[in-house]
């Protein structure tokens, strides 16, 4: 006996879901901020981190105090020990996939150390998917710090240019910071802001105060600060609308941004 195909009456109802009139017709609808409150401080491993106590101290006492009047997730990155196994890794011909699974492993151990030295603050290690039980710890007094490299893991998708996964720690971080509407995304590294060039080794390069992700693009730098995917995703975003960028080896540079000054470069969506 013939049997008629079970649905569900939606709106949806018989959409492929690809449809770009379908797709157009959803376009500005209001999205729940789950924090509107929210700092997301995303520490650099290569710029902060890797640099051990004499940086990273000083900069987690800030940060530590600040949570007291602010709502603060911290976020961290990998650092060297990245770069030592993605090294190994495209030598062997390691997949993307596989590299993004192996370079995770050394921003979560980064993540345990700066929740241990953030305890007197309640710093506590969350994991990605704790992040829907931030507005309870929150309220309990927790500082949560979580690893920054977004989980796809095997499912990384390719690079456009190379093997390394496109998708790191900047890129967790704001990925975080869009589903929890959160209200401010940081870059914390070991520069003012963005530059023309690496600073480091093009000592003429002037620094970016100020740029659309779209002008930012179209410029096809050499070489940036953060990660391409970041400028690339928050042209869609729908919570965060400027990425900030702080020089965290100079005291006072997030307290000076939560208090309303300006950061050595602000990326804005538009």
């Amino acid at each position: 006996m013939k049997r008629e195909r079970f649905d569900v009456t939606s709106k949806l109802q018989g959409e492929s879901l690809v449809r770009r009139g379908l797709l157009e017709r959803y376009e500005g609808k209001p999205q729940i901020r789950l924090m509107p409150g929210l700092n997301v401080i995303k520490i650099g491993g290569h710029g902060i981190i890797d640099y051990g106590k004499d940086v990273l101290l000083p900069l987690l006492d800030e940060i530590g105090e600040l949570s007291r009047q602010n709502q603060i997730l911290v976020v961290t990155g990998g650092g060297v020990r990245v770069r030592h196994i993605l090294d190994v890794g495209l030598d062997l011909g390691m997949p993307t996939g596989v590299l993004a699974e192996l370079a995770g492993k050394i921003s979560e151990q980064n993540a345990i150390m700066v929740s241990t030295l953030l305890s007197r603050w309640r710093g506590m290690r969350i994991h990605t998917g704790d992040l829907l039980e931030l507005p309870m710890l929150m309220g309990i007094g927790v500082l949560p710090v979580t690893h920054g490299t977004p989980p796809y893991g095997l499912y990384e998708q390719p690079a456009e240019v190379g093997a390394i996964p496109p998708n790191r720690t900047d890129t967790g971080a704001f990925l975080a910071a869009e589903v929890l509407g959160a209200r401010n995304l940081i870059l914390v590294k070991n520069v003012d802001g963005l530059y023309t060039d690496n600073p480091f080794t093009h000592p003429d390069a002037e620094l970016i105060p100020d740029i659309t992700a779209s002008e930012l693009l179209a410029m096809n730098l050499e070489d940036l600060v953060l990660e391409k995917k970041v400028v690339e995703l928050l042209r869609f975003a729908k919570n965060i609308h400027e990425v900030k960028i702080v020089n965290g080896h100079k005291p006072g540079s997030i307290r000076n941004v939560l208090a309303g000054e300006k950061p050595g470069t602000v990326i804005r969506a538009r």
